[in-house]
């Protein structure tokens, strides 16, 4: 195989110079150089999310909010705020970004961890958080302890503006979805 010599000799540069004397640079432009913005950034959770609620939508299941039959369900809605926010936080209008599973432990640790847990979203700017607390079917009497507790301690801080029980998919009974306030 023959090799090429890439390297340019003192010749090759002279006979460069002889070649373009005659060239004449272009005239100025007094135009700016200003740099392209950036195109935005994609959300492509979002539009996954988006597609997801919009093929929930058109299907002939049964509507989400039907499933509360019981009264065990957990909703609630800071008063001042729109109806339709408790609404789209069931339908999954806002993306889960975290999350805390608190089954298993004893209401002082899982009253200190969700504390800890919600300070931890505020100062990360996170909106939209679920706790696991449980079904409480390992529990004396089958019955949930920390859903109620859960319940009541989301209820008295003031960066929770609403709550409601998890969609089936997302914990379900065992499960509550937060909205939190922005950051």
């Amino acid at each position: 195989m023959k090799r090429h010599d890439t390297k340019s000799g003192p010749d090759d540069a002279e006979l460069l110079r002889a070649s373009l004397s005659d060239v004449t640079p272009l005239p100025r432009s007094d135009r700016a150089q200003l740099a392209r913005p950036r195109p935005r950034p994609v959300a492509a959770q979002r539009l996954r999310d988006e597609r997801a609620a919009l093929a929930d939508s058109l299907t002939d299941l049964i509507p989400w909010e039907s499933g509360f039959e019981t009264g065990e369900e957990l909703a609630f809605l800071r008063p001042g705020l729109p109806a339709v926010t408790l609404k789209k936080l069931r339908r999954g209008h806002w993306v889960i970004q975290d999350e805390i599973d608190l089954h298993g432990l004893t209401s002082p640790e899982a009253r200190a961890l969700l504390a800890e847990f919600l300070a931890q979203c505020l100062r990360r700017g996170l909106r939209c958080v679920r706790i696991v607390h449980g079904k409480g079917l390992r529990s004396r009497n089958r019955e949930p302890v920390l859903k109620r507790k859960v319940a009541y301690w989301l209820m008295r801080r003031d960066e929770v503006l609403a709550y409601c029980q998890a969609r089936r998919t997302e914990g379900g009974g065992g499960a509550v979805v937060v909205l939190l306030k922005a950051g």
